[in-house]
């Protein structure tokens, strides 16, 4: 159960964010908020001594920003959280968006393994200026992760977060795909805008766009892998790790794809699917808390 302080912050923090959400991104009355387009995930950098390297967070901050992205994602798998601490959560959160234009999105990856631990650590996100949440599935118990279950999770989280909730599927790291019944029951929630996929499964991705067309409901591709295919289906944009190294080119195949220039944006995808799968991590090892790598050396020979 929420204690009393945790139930003061979630009122509290639910009376800030719907006036800030009905007064700002949302993109009509009545209209959830707009995640169309492409962010990046952001890295987590760490000195040699295994702490967060925030001057260097900051910097490739800096560096992003020149390229027309939709806004910057933090806590997902590259930016590594099942390393850092709380307290490195929230900082990495803070931190960006000190650092980042405030015409750009911040989606924030708040999920932990209970729906208790989930709806505190996405209320303190929001309050150091996460825009939207990204919830990964939990999945330590993922034997009981049926959808029954998820959409439990799910719907506690989305009715306690004062910000929108974007789901987050990722088998390859979790063992288990968000099924696609609970996805059209959890887009019917208010306050559920969308859903990153990256499963790399574009025929569920067209299956969801067209199970959830019926709700204002935003499927982002979880991939530049298979951006283009996404796209093709009915996705609204993607965050695509590659993005931190071929910025340029990740934007270019999204303006392609969302203006029907389907040959220059084929010729482009195919040219993106070998550096996209460039080695990225500099080692495994969780008391090292490697930092996560894409090299611009290794994706300079593919593309």
């Amino acid at each position: 159960m929420l204690g009393a302080p945790v139930w003061s912050s979630v009122r509290q923090g639910l009376s800030r964010g719907l006036s800030r959400n009905m007064g700002g991104w949302a993109s009509g009355e009545g209209r959830k908020v707009d995640i169309t387009g492409i962010y990046p995930p952001v890295t987590t950098p760490f000195t040699a001594t295994a702490e967060v390297d925030y001057g260097k967070l900051e910097e490739n901050l800096h560096k992003l920003s020149t390229f027309p992205f939709r806004g910057f994602v933090v806590q997902g798998s590259n930016g590594e959280f099942p390393f850092l601490t709380s307290s490195e959560r929230l900082e990495v959160v803070s931190r960006v968006r000190q650092a980042m234009s405030k015409d750009k999105l911040l989606l924030a990856g708040s999920g932990c393994e209970s729906t208790q631990a989930t709806v505190e650590m996405t209320l303190s996100m929001a309050q150091v200026g996460a825009d939207a949440a990204m919830v990964v599935t939990p999945c330590y118990y993922r034997g009981r992760m049926n959808s029954a279950a998820l959409i439990h999770h799910y719907t506690k989280v989305a009715d306690l977060s004062p910000i929108p909730v974007v789901l987050y599927s990722v088998p390859a790291n979790t063992g288990l795909d968000l099924p696609v019944d609970a996805v059209v029951t959890l887009s019917q929630h208010p306050n559920i805008v969308g859903i990153k996929d990256s499963g790399g499964d574009v025929t569920r991705i067209g299956l969801i766009v067209h199970k959830t067309r019926r709700q204002d409901f935003q499927v982002l591709a979880g991939s530049a892998g298979f951006l283009l295919p996404s796209y093709a289906m009915g996705a609204v944009g993607g965050i695509c790790a590659l993005a931190n190294v071929l910025g340029a080119q990740v934007c270019q195949l999204e303006r392609l794809c969302r203006t029907g220039q389907w040959e220059d944006a084929q010729k482009l995808q195919h040219r993106l699917i070998e550096p996209n799968t460039a080695p990225r991590f500099t080692g495994v090892d969780p008391g090292h808390r490697p930092t996560l790598l894409i090299s611009h050396a290794v994706v300079a020979t593919h593309i």
